[in-house]
């Protein structure tokens, strides 16, 4: 069984593994939209929230361009997933839902045993994604911050995964 990301936090990972493989230069919106057949608007969103989030800084202009604002082995996935998630604590597309995001609003009562489950479950959810570090995503990279959790390591994760940043 796997939690369900959404296409936002999906692009928002592949865009800071395409950044970490190419630190040695500013990359492109046009370049990773075409890399991984994103939607060039799309990423521009994507990266905005990166950026408000200081996990890239960005650049305008004919030269500009982004580039990761850290170290790979610093970006825990967690801490993206949290800013890329509408709905989880702090995140920075959270915020008052609406009928037209097709979700009802929360029951917020005192002693909501299921409000207080979902959020056990959602903050063990993040502690074990902050085991992961956008270092231990890109091979090679040397900087991997220690033994990566056997869910990471998995054949079938390998598997799914092995072409993310094939040929790049």
């Amino acid at each position: 069984m796997y939690m369900h990301l959404t296409e936002f936090t999906d692009n928002a990972l592949r865009l800071l593994v395409y950044l970490g493989n190419h630190r040695e230069r500013i990359a492109t919106i046009n370049e990773i939209a075409e890399r991984y057949g994103i939607s060039r608007h799309h990423l521009a969103k994507v990266s905005c929230v990166l950026a408000a989030s200081g996990l890239i800084e960005t650049s305008r202009g004919r030269l500009g361009g982004m580039r990761l604002a850290g170290a790979p082995r610093d970006i825990r996935l967690g801490e993206v997933v949290r800013c890329t998630e509408r709905g989880l604590a702090g995140g920075a597309r959270s915020g008052p839902r609406s009928a037209q995001d097709g979700e009802r609003p929360p029951c917020r009562q005192p002693g909501d045993r299921l409000q207080q489950s979902l959020a056990v479950a959602t903050a063990a959810y993040l502690a074990e994604l902050n085991r992961v570090t956008l270092a231990d995503l890109i091979p090679g990279s040397g900087e991997a911050h220690g033994e990566i959790p056997g869910w990471l390591a998995t054949n079938a994760w390998r598997w799914q995964h092995s072409t993310l940043e094939e040929g790049a």
